[in-house]
């Protein structure tokens, strides 16, 4: 259980911000597998997640979603704004955890000393800078502008060293083609060095698809398939939707979830994918967690579509 302390503290005057109110639509599903304790009992598995509609000039959490309450074994998920002069701190203690800067500058310090970050004003205004940080490991945040800030947290007793991403260390590429077309941003691939956490931005042109050709990874069978939770966290300009299908998964369910600015979707198992709704540029935070650090899914008969792309949408790369 995540018992990990986390404050947002005011400088002026002083205030401390916890376990806000959040939005959740649970659906309960009987696990078939009884091979573990992950699938040996009647689990309640929470789909979506909204933020809390905060004030502009309000700061706070405005998702505070545990472990315990998403109704799976890895990771727990937060989003934090805070105000200028305001100061986050956390000890990772047990965990592993990575901080994305989604908008905002901050100074931050993780035991090497005071350091700026931060640049974009909003995650359509450029590429991220990343704090990941081991376990047993404190971390300040204080806020130089407004500063949104994306933690996700995972177990691990792992000894390894934090490391702070800068935007001009992170990977970009295109991938897919024709309506189904994105850019992808590599913060945390497989080949850094951390425990379990991965952790992908990925921007869709208005009326694409991503996440596509759809595809799964709930099942433990490397090199060709891996068993991870997956986080969407989405960010959507102008009151714009993104439309996210899941099907396939042990729950037996195919349903399609509208997702808001702000909204996080939980990908327990399953086949999914996404679609932008037309006119809206939607960016999404994936956080993936599991039985191994390995990008490897399986895609369902769809999949035939990649013989038909003809080059990528013009509209991309959104950000540089």
């Amino acid at each position: 259980m995540c018992r990990c302390p986390q404050r947002i503290l005011a400088v002026w005057p002083t205030q401390v911000i916890d376990n806000p109110p959040v939005s959740w639509h649970i659906v309960k599903a009987f696990r078939k597998n009884h091979t573990s304790c992950r699938n040996s009992r009647l689990d309640e598995k929470l789909l979506i997640a909204h933020s809390v509609n905060l004030a502009p000039q309000q700061g706070g959490a405005l998702l505070h979603l545990p472990r315990e309450k998403a109704g799976w074994q890895w990771m727990s998920f937060y989003v934090h704004r805070l105000l200028p002069r305001q100061k986050f701190e956390t000890v990772t203690e047990s965990e592993e955890a990575a901080f994305v800067i989604l908008g905002g500058t901050c100074i931050a310090n993780w035991g090497q000393g005071p350091i700026q970050v931060g640049k974009r004003t909003n995650v359509f205004d450029g590429l991220p800078y990343t704090l990941y940080t081991p376990s047993q490991c404190s971390v300040s945040i204080s806020a130089e502008t407004t500063c949104e800030i994306a933690e996700c947290r995972v177990p691990s007793a792992a000894k390894l060293e934090p490391k702070l991403i800068a935007p001009s260390e992170v990977a970009t590429s295109l991938r897919g083609g024709g309506n189904a077309s994105r850019q992808i941003v590599d913060v945390i691939p497989p080949a850094f060095p951390a425990d379990k956490l991965m952790v992908i931005e990925v921007y869709t042109p208005g009326g694409n698809w991503s996440s596509y050709p759809p595809h799964k990874h709930d099942v433990h069978n490397p090199p060709s398939e891996v068993d991870l939770d997956e986080i969407y966290y989405y960010r959507i300009r102008r009151g714009g939707f993104a439309l996210q299908r899941l099907y396939g998964g042990e729950d037996g369910k195919d349903q399609t979830l509208k997702s808001m600015d702000g909204d996080a979707i939980l990908v327990h198992s399953g086949y999914h994918s996404v679609v932008a709704g037309p006119g809206y540029d939607v960016y999404y935070l994936n956080f993936l967690a599991g039985s191994a650090r390995l990008l490897a899914v399986s895609e369902d008969h769809h999949a035939w579509i990649r013989s038909t792309w003809n080059g990528t949408d013009p509209r991309l790369p959104l950000v540089r």
